[in-house]
């Protein structure tokens, strides 16, 4: 029971504090690591440099594949590129077992008042972060040294060592054991770090430790699956990705045991003595964990576009998916030559945008009406793709803006630019609506059948009210952006009638609070999607006079 206790209270401490140590590089990076990730992974080689250096940064490559997950589900990163980035971090990763290998255990309470003095008293946040990760590095090498101290009197428990050595000979059940471990505590670096304590204490020799490192391998993999289920099918094949990525070199280098496990021993012996030192079982585990990533990472990486072949195979793309184009399918650099063109490209992207941010309005809407969760997980999917498509026409638009235009087409371009906020903001409004037909579906709140109809009834004008300011926008019609305006002052007294009719409900008690917010909430946005579409049919109506 005390080594239990032992075990399980060293391994909170060691979680804790790599928690504190990983919290305290990101509070220190700020929003670089993801920043970085996003935008340095144009090519494979980058990507893997990127993965690894940012995952050696945070300590946790879990955390690492769950931002690809999520970048790839917001249409910022390919799949090509996330499987280069999750080879990365499956490199980087193994900073934390090369730490955990070293013996400070002399160490551990000064790096812990060290750490803690930075972090309590220190006047700057800097310095605070700082701290943090001293003191979660302590706490961590503190929780390896009660782990060892818990499982050392298991050397003398025949029926443990038993097992610990039948992973020598049966190196499958050593797999299945790391890969469960793994899944429990969601963190490999956990199941590595409880393995170089079992290595310290001499519970396991090398030939049976590395078919369990080959089983933390897999089983890191969980948060990456949960981290992608509710997402997009592209979210969903970046962890795929990362599984078979991982399942196949484990399986791969489960054939080569024996090699394999030589070259570790015998690579360590060979830097060992040239920098002097002890070989111990700790450094062998550490090592081989680093040489496993590395050279699977080197196998693999030749073929990262076989690899993604593999997974659009498995998870084929929908042809709704094929619809939804995440980058410009206008925009053409190289005729900003001639503004007149690049200007008439930039309008239709503008148009191509605003489809997706009407569409959103209408999904959004249909999931709150019909109770339907896949209409909403739509709407949160495109909303950010148009957020960067708005950005990638900002900067269009802006770049024909430095060409040698005349007056005319200056106020023109000027005009798209203010459109492309409007119909950004109309995207982010519909997005609103949608975060509360989540509420609404997760039964935070009701809505009576009057209100859904009364709700319908400013849906029907507003949307009208879009297709007809993108109907403007689109043939410059004039015609479509008188209508615009009409249609934009009957939202203005629909929305002000249904809101005292609502309010009067309230005080009646008719209606419960909540509901009467998320109600009022859902009118306002409607409201101002009127708004910005007559914002746009302005600017039509402007550049005809």
């Amino acid at each position: 029971m005390e080594a239990i206790i032992g075990l399980f209270g060293g391994l909170a401490l060691f979680i804790f504090g790599m928690q504190m140590m990983s919290n305290g590089l990101k509070n220190a990076a700020g929003d670089r690591m993801q920043s970085i990730l996003e935008r340095l992974t144009s090519k494979p080689i980058l990507g893997v440099m990127v993965g690894a250096g940012v995952t050696a940064l945070i300590q946790s490559s879990s955390a690492t594949t769950v931002m690809v997950v999520g970048f790839v589900n917001a249409g910022l990163m390919t799949l090509r590129q996330a499987i280069a980035v999750i080879m990365g971090a499956n490199v980087g990763t193994t900073i934390t077992s090369q730490l955990i290998a070293f013996k400070i255990s002399h160490f551990v309470l000064p790096i812990i008042i060290i750490g803690f003095l930075l972090n309590f008293l220190g006047s700057k946040s800097s310095v605070k972060y700082v701290g943090a990760i001293i003191l979660g590095f302590g706490i961590l090498m503190h929780g390896m040294g009660i782990m060892g101290d818990a499982m050392a009197p298991l050397r003398s428990n025949a029926q443990f060592t038993g097992i610990m050595a039948s992973f020598a000979t049966r190196p499958f059940l050593g797999l299945l054991s790391g890969m469960a471990v793994t899944f429990v505590l969601q963190s490999s670096s956990a199941a590595t770090g409880i393995l170089i304590a079992m290595a310290a204490s001499g519970l396991i020799d090398i030939q049976g430790a590395i078919p369990v490192l080959f089983g933390t391998n897999i089983g890191t993999c969980i948060t990456a699956v949960l981290s992608s289920i509710g997402t997009s099918r592209s979210a969903k094949r970046a962890a795929l990705a990362h599984v078979m990525f991982n399942v196949m070199g484990s399986l791969l280098f489960m054939l080569f045991l024996k090699p394999f496990s030589g070259m570790v021993i015998n690579g360590t012996d060979m830097i060992v003595n040239s920098f002097g030192g002890e070989v111990t079982v700790a450094r062998l585990v550490a090592n081989a964990h680093t040489a496993f990533n590395i050279i699977n990472t080197l196998i693999f990486f030749p073929f990262i576009g076989l690899f993604n072949k593999l997974i659009l195979r498995i998870v084929p793309v929908l042809e709704e998916e094929k619809e939804l184009d995440k980058n410009p399918i206008y925009l053409d650099e190289r005729v900003l030559g001639t503004p007149e063109i690049a200007s008439s490209l930039a309008r239709k992207e503008l148009v191509s945008i605003g489809n997706l941010a009407s569409k959103n309005f209408k999904n959004a809407f249909v999931g709150l009406v019909d109770k339907k969760p896949k209409k909403l997980r739509k709407v949160f999917e495109v909303e950010p793709i148009i957020d960067k498509l708005e950005k990638e026409t900002t900067l269009y638009l802006t770049k024909i803006a430095q060409q040698n235009i005349s007056k005319r087409l200056s106020e023109e371009n000027s005009g798209l630019l203010h459109v492309a906020y409007d119909i950004e903001r109309i995207g982010d409004h519909a997005e609103n609506i949608a975060q509360t037909a989540q509420l609404y579906i997760d039964g935070q709140f009701k809505f009576s059948e009057l209100a859904i109809e009364e709700l319908n009834d400013i849906y029907k004008i507003t949307q009208e009210c879009v297709q007809a300011a993108l109907k403007a926008l689109a043939n410059n019609d004039e015609e479509a952006a008188n209508s615009v305006q009409y249609l934009e002052n009957a939202i203005d007294n629909l929305e002000q009638m249904l809101r005292e009719k609502h309010i009067n409900r309230l005080n009646e008690g008719v209606c419960y609070p909540q509901s009467g917010v998320a109600f009022l909430d859902i009118l306002s946005n409607m409201e101002r999607i009127g708004d910005h579409c007559s914002n746009i049919a302005g600017i039509v109506l402007a550049q005809n006079a």
